[in-house]
């Protein structure tokens, strides 16, 4: 079992926050914005599933890698808030790969994990070239004092160019084993897109005791399959109404998503 959640396979809903105070497309108050947070959360409890996971996906264009206090308050305002209604372990993801500030945000609210889309080696993507800091990150959360927030790192990651192509298992070994990640996630190439179960496969076989998610494409059809091979699977797009990443979530999808499981 997991030590983060309260099941073997848990299902991690993402709670996508609409444009934050100082991206370019920010128009709503931090009460509203607060407010869809929290019914896309709560759509998520009482659907059944396992965690949920904030982040500040309407942001884009994203920062490579630090974001501003512009952005991080209203993080841990949301997360505070949702925390003292949600009974369900939360996590951060703070784009495009600010994991100092993810860091911080769970440790002040209580947060169980955080996910860094790049932990290890350099990829090229729509924000440029981004490279790991394994190195400061693992040692920022030393001095913070927060070892029981846990490290889910992408391998091959989505919306990215890899300089070096290696096998996936390789770069998942050097995660775990080098950077220190506490889990793993495989995606499809972009937002929605399937994660190729081959990959997660591939890993499992090479690092039996490793815990990989799948991280994207995952539906109400494909689940059973992906949790034969997976430990776990993060989902968000699926679940919103008309399937649109930018929607609310639709407590009905959740339901009905939460039934495949079992």
């Amino acid at each position: 079992m997991w030590d983060t959640f309260k099941c073997d396979k848990p299902l991690i809903g993402v709670v996508h926050l609409p444009p934050l105070p100082g991206s370019p497309r920010h128009e709503l108050s931090l009460k509203e914005i607060y407010e869809r947070a929290l019914k896309d959360a709560e759509a998520y409890s009482t659907g059944g599933m396992d965690g949920i996971i904030i982040e500040n996906y309407g942001d884009a264009p994203f920062y490579s890698n630090r974001v501003g206090p512009e952005t991080v308050a209203p993080m841990v305002y949301i997360a505070t808030r949702l925390i003292e209604k949600i009974d369900l372990p939360l996590g951060v993801n703070v784009l495009r790969n600010d994991a100092f500030a993810a860091l911080s945000i769970a440790y002040a609210v209580g947060g169980k994990f955080v996910r860094v889309n790049v932990l290890s080696g350099a990829v090229i993507t729509d924000q440029g070239l981004i490279e790991s800091q394994a190195y400061k990150v693992l040692r920022f959360r030393k001095a913070l004092g927060a070892k029981d927030v846990k490290l889910f790192a992408d391998v091959h990651v989505k919306h990215a160019i890899r300089l070096e192509e290696r096998p996936i298992e390789l770069e998942a070994y050097e995660l775990l084993n080098r950077s220190l990640a506490d889990a793993l996630i495989v995606t499809g190439e972009s937002t929605g897109m399937e994660a190729d179960i081959n990959k997660i496969r591939k890993i499992k076989e090479k690092i039996p005791q490793s815990k990989v998610l799948a991280g994207s494409g995952v539906n109400k059809n494909n689940l059973p399959k992906y949790l034969t091979i997976c430990d776990g699977v993060i989902i968000g797009t699926h679940l919103k109404k008309n399937g649109i990443t930018e929607n609310p979530v639709d407590p009905a999808k959740v339901k009905e998503f939460v039934k495949t499981k079992s």
